[in-house]
């Protein structure tokens, strides 16, 4: 039987050199904060009754971000280290068994296979801990791991403790663990602040560890970048880029086209369809699901929606929360502002915006129209410059036109209003009533033109420059 693993995400920090009012771990990249990122790793490995982050600036705040994945919460409300950050969890973990792992909120890139090999180590085999290491060009900032001539680590020494001789040492500690729990238990209270900053430090285990008669082994990654820390914005900047590029590499392997896919931006959730062409510097953001041959045009964005096959998007179209059917067409130029809901063969031209509005089957509003809380019909046509409004300064009100309609360019339509299927508005019209079905509806002023009424004031205006003139 494979043997339990607990998990502990240290996500208490205040991250100071972000130079943020928000928690360091609530900060984003790849469209997932840092600790969600962390988390869906966590998942992967473990149950969730299984997973404990500790939090402590901004708690709430942080608990609220990942509120329904089942996982437990420790308050640190003091930060005293990396030790005593784990060490207040003996109440709510130290009872399970199997092997503690210890993971940071703000290490977002280590991969599930990485983590995997670290486990497999340490369950497998009879060291009582497994550190991960990297050999590193330049390991300065990172403690160093010194290990005994047969291979297994002594301890770990901090860069500000370190001799010549064991800073000259390559290998560094990335600072996850894998640790068998009854020992990690046990054993953590001999954890003590001898170091300048006076606090507890969980590179003091291996140590403690090797005094004890046990074993601890290092685990070595190919690439330190895996394991990166963020401490600053260049750093997040850094991370957000890896992870796009993951998310763009995915996508393509996928049957995605990407015209110059190094200005596209993907996030982490996002799932595309085979035989979609996204242009050059489209945003796909949120939890958006986008179908089979659809073209996502330049500079569109497109956010927590979900595109059905054969959709197309034109260029310079914003997309929120809406849900397009087969076959649909929307931009250029176009706004989806919220709650949209476009059935199959509508067209949303250029220029039009949409909110809380559904547009049934094969419906149109080609150029410069506004329709808000509306339900459009099927077939129906939305002439230039039509406008439903919908709100009266307190409160919205819906406009429902039936199946068929025709509405002319530059209709004002003055919600709550019924428009009856197969009716037909005169441009120009301001509609305050129900309109029958099959009836017309007409509401503007009579025209009136005036013979030579332009020549004469003309005159008039010559006249009266004479005058100013002569005085």
């Amino acid at each position: 039987m494979p043997k339990p693993v607990t998990i502990v995400i240290l996500a208490a920090g205040l991250g100071t050199r972000m130079k943020s009012r928000q928690a360091k771990v609530l900060h984003q990249a790849g469209g997932k904060t840092l600790l969600q990122h962390v988390l869906d790793t966590a998942l992967a490995l473990a149950p969730p009754e299984r997973i404990f982050a500790v939090v402590g600036h901004q708690a709430a705040e942080v608990r609220q971000s990942v509120a329904g994945a089942g996982i437990g919460f420790i308050e640190q409300t003091e930060q005293k280290g990396t030790g005593h950050a784990v060490g207040i969890g003996r109440d709510s973990m130290a009872h399970l068994d199997g092997y503690l792992m210890v993971l940071y909120g703000d290490c977002p890139l280590l991969r599930t296979a990485t983590l995997r090999r670290l486990i497999a180590q340490a369950t497998e085999g009879s060291a009582a801990g497994v550190l991960m290491s990297a050999l590193m060009d330049d390991p300065t900032g990172y403690g160093r791991v010194i290990r005994d001539p047969r291979g297994a680590v002594l301890d770990v020494v901090e860069q500000k403790a370190g001799t010549p001789e064991q800073l000259a040492i390559r290998e560094a500690n990335m600072g996850i663990y894998c640790f068998r729990a009854d020992l990690f238990w046990k054993h953590v209270a001999e954890i003590q602040p001898n170091n300048p900053a006076r606090e507890y430090y969980l590179t003091d285990m291996p140590a403690i560890l090797t005094r004890a008669g046990h074993t601890v082994e290092a685990m070595r990654i190919d690439d330190a970048g895996e394991a990166l820390g963020i401490n600053d914005r260049a750093q997040l900047a850094q991370v957000d880029a890896i992870f796009r590029e993951r998310k763009r590499g995915a996508v393509m392997a996928a049957g995605v086209t990407l015209i110059k896919p190094e200005t596209i931006t993907i996030d982490s959730a996002v799932e595309i369809g085979m035989d979609t062409i996204v242009e050059p510097f489209a945003q796909i953001l949120g939890n958006t699901s986008i179908g089979e041959t659809c073209r996502i045009g330049a500079c569109s964005i497109v956010q927590d929606s979900t595109l059905a096959d054969a959709v197309e998007i034109g260029a310079f179209t914003l997309v929120n929360k809406s849900v397009l059917e087969h076959g649909v067409h929307a931009g250029p130029y176009a706004r989806l502002r919220m709650d949209n809901h476009v059935e199959a063969g509508a067209h949303i031209g250029n220029f039009v915006e949409l909110k809380k509005t559904r547009m049934r089957a094969g419906a149109k509003a080609g150029h410069l129209a506004y329709l808000g809380d509306s339900d459009i019909g099927a077939e129906v046509n939305i002439g230039a410059g039509t406008i439903t409004c919908n709100y009266d300064g307190h409160k919205k009100h819906p406009t429902q036109i039936g199946e068929g309609a025709f509405i002319g360019s530059n209709s004002t339509l003055v919600a709550p209003l019924e428009i009856g299927a197969g009716a037909y508005v005169a441009a120009g019209s301001v509609i305050t009533q129900a309109v029958p079905v099959d009836a017309l509806a007409i509401g503007r002023g009579r025209q009136e033109n005036k013979p030579e009424w332009a020549k004469k004031r003309r005159k008039l205006a010559k006249t009266v420059e004479a005058i100013k003139t002569a005085d």
